[in-house]
């Protein structure tokens, strides 16, 4: 029985995930490299913008709080606008500039809405990488795994033996790549979805601001 399992262990240790990349084919082992490159892209993008995103929060959240506390449009442009780091007071800045000028509620809205557009691409970047990701990873596995199966098929042949020892190693290394394309695609599709989200609700908010400036310009006006 020890013998059995001393005999075991080696056979079983062959099947790690260091060894299957070590014992791939090339083309393979590049597939896989790809995987793990887009696995790592997939989380440092998501990790990057979850933060960006909650810390864009908390700032709309006091700006919020101090433009609608009842406080003057002048000493909230002198903390918001002149240094706006945050897209509700970059808004708010563009806003007041046509503010200040025509006193026109078109010209504020127009305004508004454009400085809005720029700071929602701006805020999407990387969500386009995630897609990417999350779409074309598994195909990437999906070809390393065609190319693993058939070099499989080559070695049997060449062999000349279909014994499941034969076998097992070759099949083993090619559903690798299957399962890092996977490993790389889900986390891809979990993030893009939570952060689109997320994000479409931050710019509800942003664009009812908008529309908010656009309508106090109008009364302003009258």
């Amino acid at each position: 029985m020890e013998a059995t399992m001393i005999e075991l262990a080696p056979a079983a240790q062959e099947f790690g995930f260091l060894e299957l990349f070590l014992r791939a084919d090339w083309v393979v082992k590049a597939v896989m490299g790809v995987l793990i490159i887009m696995s790592v892209a997939s989380w440092a993008v998501a990790i990057d913008k979850w933060l960006s995103l909650r810390a864009a929060r908390g700032k709309a959240k006091h700006f919020e709080e101090s433009f609608w506390s009842g406080r003057s449009i002048d000493s909230l442009a002198d903390e918001f606008a002149r240094r706006p780091r945050d897209p509700f007071s970059r808004v708010f800045a563009a806003a007041l500039r046509e503010w200040k000028g025509a006193r026109s509620g078109e010209r504020v809205s127009k305004a508004a809405g454009a400085e809005t557009s720029r700071e929602l691409n701006r805020m999407e970047g990387g969500l386009g990488l995630l897609a990417t990701i999350s779409s074309a990873a598994p195909f990437v596995g999906l070809f390393g795994t065609v190319w693993g199966i058939m070099n499989a098929f080559r070695s049997i042949a060449a062999s000349q033996n279909t014994n499941l020892a034969v076998v097992a190693p070759g099949i083993a290394e090619a559903l690798f790549a299957t399962a890092l394309g996977l490993l790389a695609a889900i986390p891809a599709v979990i993030f893009y979805n939570a952060l689109s989200a997320n994000l479409a609700g931050y710019a509800a908010r942003l664009e009812a601001f908008g529309d908010e400036l656009s309508a106090l310009a109008d009364r302003d006006e009258g």
